[in-house]
């Protein structure tokens, strides 16, 4: 049998009876293993009880002095989405007008709606609603009338599909839909231009991408004086070529491949360089801001040092508002320009955590801000354009804090490279504890510090370490941090990680019987590879929404489109890289790994339940201690309401309590 053989294909069959009977088997088993002990209805109560507050933050978009929210408690566990004037916004109980009940709508239409997002017109007059079918990545696109507060019958709307909208004005939408031509990645490639009033088979071709892109879609930017639609083609996961939208016409923007756009100011398209990029005889470095305005040479808005690197952008009516992190600390900056230069103001928010933009206004002066740590609840902030943001809501302390502390420290990786991670601990530790160690490494998204009742309630509380790496792959350092962990060079992700776990225990903060390592979607094949290369530092593995069968994984879901990541098995030198760290070719029969717990969603169209499942199917015919947990619903998130997420985080965390020790 050829290495990489697959004797379970079986379980590739997402829909069909036997694989699901096998699943509906291992639900049985792992939920009666881990139900008996006590603490999972602790758990459970805790976590809903959190999930369901009526004091939670209602955070929301900004639209014409509006903001939108999507709720969900204990009497709309499917959701509402409602509105509220931004003065309103500000007192401790608004007065909230109900657009839409998510529940009634499910049970008028028998259907499992879960909400995936709205976005209104310019005018305020409609929105385009976006619903899922249990949570997965495709969905149905249908409009709202903002004036009948209803769903509107003569309104755009397009079938079950991988599909984008935007409105490009009032009347007119760009959209893209897999249901008229897919990618390999099984995303659109075509954008279409349609005019309220006209069928939608109509609509003309805009742009065509190719069947080998990831994908086609376009994105709308709006003020009080002009509606641009970009259409973008991702080449890609981190290429796109771009085009403006002039009379239903796709006209091709100078801007470099490996530009990652991310908003619009003052006619200015705002991009994040992946890669050195010269234009004029001028070279602009990696991870620059930079803006880029027709017929005028590029200007750089920031560029980040070594250790620092954009993390977000969004653009309000007069400002950019930009977080910037040093060291892995967050800072909002506000940038205004006079079509020349740009000026840089850093708004006065806490420091030592994370700063979040959560909504700015295109119409509006107004912003909002967040900030948090791993020990200080989130706090919402408001600024009315002034640069003087204002506390407004706050998240009541979901633990006790006081006797927790937290700390930045370093390993030292196998190359030599320094990778930071945060440690949050009793202060009065006297020596090893329960420590789980958190990481995702990918993708170029960051882990910053955030305030986790989960981590707080369930196992900080308990005398437990809570540990986050930021190790190569993401997006902390900039692109090259990135970069670093590309294809080839993946193996540094799980050095970087592995470091980490060897450097708790050089600290004698905990052993590695009692590490427990836990991660989802990217961080799920971080950590089930760390436990087949280095079992020996681990006491316990928590997977989540996985990829884990590293030369099928561009077979399987969206996997083609994580390509740019991962590398092409179809590649010699690529599959032979990837061969190397593979979680499921290179289990073995015979050796000892630590006790793992597979969490994931038949739901899920974008990575798949079949990793998990395959992985699970093999450790358990090779003898290994493997428990097995797949929710319904959800899609890639594994959980579609609240009483489904703290059962999956119940089961969790009483499998790391249960096999870490953790006593309390």
């Amino acid at each position: 049998m050829p290495q990489d053989a697959d004797p379970y294909a079986w379980l590739e069959d997402v829909h069909g009876a036997k694989p699901l009977a096998w699943v509906a088997d291992q639900n049985v088993k792992s939920r009666g293993v881990l139900k008996a002990d006590p603490r999972y209805q602790r758990n459970y109560d805790s976590v809903l009880s959190v999930l369901d507050a009526a004091d939670r933050i209602p955070f929301g978009s900004l639209d014409h002095g509006m903001v939108y929210n999507f709720w969900q408690d204990a009497r709309n566990p499917k959701g509402i989405w409602r509105r509220t004037s931004l003065a309103d916004y500000a007192d401790a109980a608004p007065h909230w007008q109900v657009l839409l009940d998510v529940d009634a709508l499910a049970a008028s239409e028998k259907e499992n709606w879960v909400f995936a997002g709205a976005e209104c017109a310019p005018g305020q007059l409609r929105c385009l609603i976006r619903l899922s079918r249990g949570g997965g990545d495709a969905e149905v696109i249908r409009e709202y009338d903002l004036k009948a507060m209803a769903l509107a019958k003569d309104g755009f709307s397009l079938p079950e599909a991988k599909a984008d909208a935007s409105y490009l004005d009032d009347n007119t939408v760009l959209f893209s839909t897999a249901a008229d031509g897919a990618t390999s990645s099984g995303y659109a490639r075509i954008v279409k231009q349609w005019k309220r009033g006209t069928p939608v088979a109509a609509a003309p071709i805009v742009y065509e991408g190719d069947t080998g892109d990831v994908g086609t879609s376009a994105v709308t930017f709006h003020d009080a004086h002009e509606n641009t639609g970009v259409i973008v083609r991702s080449v890609s996961f981190f290429e796109a070529d771009y085009f403006k939208v002039e009379n239903g016409k796709a006209r091709k923007l100078p801007l470099p491949r490996t530009a990652d756009l991310k908003t619009m100011l003052d006619g200015a398209l705002i991009a994040v360089l992946r890669q050195d990029f010269t234009a004029d005889g001028v070279t602009f470095k990696k991870g620059a801001l930079v803006a880029f305005r027709d017929g005028a040479p590029p200007q750089v808005i920031t560029q980040p040092g070594p250790r620092a690197s954009v993390e977000s952008v969004s653009a309000g009516r007069d400002k950019l508002y930009v977080v910037i992190t040093d060291n892995v600390v967050g800072a909002v900056h506000a940038f205004t320009t006079n079509g020349k230069n740009w000026s840089d103001t850093v708004l006065k928010l806490p420091g030592q955590g994370a700063a979040e933009i959560v909504a700015a206004d295109d119409y509006g002066p107004d912003a909002m801000f967040r900030f948090e740590n791993y020990l200080t609840p989130t706090t919402l902030y408001w600024d009315k354009g002034d640069n003087m943001p204002k506390a407004i809501k706050s998240l009541p302390a979901r633990f006790d804090a006081g006797g927790l502390v937290t700390e930045q420290f370093e390993a030292l990786s196998k190359d030599g490279t320094r990778v930071p991670y945060f440690v949050t601990r009793p202060k009065n530790l006297t020596g090893p504890a329960p420590t789980i160690l958190y990481g995702y490494g990918g993708f170029e998204i960051s882990l910053t510090p955030s305030y986790s009742a989960n981590f707080g309630r369930l196992w900080l509380s308990h005398g437990g370490i809570y540990v986050v790496a930021n190790i190569r792959g993401g997006g902390e350092f900039g692109p090259g941090w990135h970069d670093a962990a590309l294809k080839l060079n993946r193996q540094r992700a799980f050095d970087d990680f592995a470091a980490v776990a060897e450097d708790l225990a050089r600290r004698k903060l905990t052993t590695p019987k009692q590490l427990g390592i836990m991660g989802g979607s990217n961080g799920g094949l971080l950590v089930s590879t760390v436990m087949v290369q280095r079992p020996e530092l681990l006491g316990a593995v928590v997977c989540q929404v996985p990829l884990i069968d590293m030369i099928a994984f561009t077979h399987i879901g969206a996997g083609a489109s994580w390509i740019g990541e991962y590398g092409d098995p179809a590649i010699p030198e690529e599959r032979a890289a990837i061969l190397k760290y593979s979680p499921y070719q290179n289990v073995q029969k015979g050796k000892t790994y630590p006790p793992v717990f597979f969490v994931t969603a038949t739901s899920d169209d974008r990575v798949t339940p079949v990793h998990a499942r395959k992985m699970a199917a093999r450790m358990e015919e090779r003898g290994h201690d493997v428990l097995f947990y797949e929710n319904t619903d959800g899609g890639h998130a594994a959980a579609a309401d609240h009483k489904q997420a703290a059962e999956m985080w119940g089961l969790s965390f009483v499998y790391l309590a249960e096999k870490l020790g953790l006593t309390g």
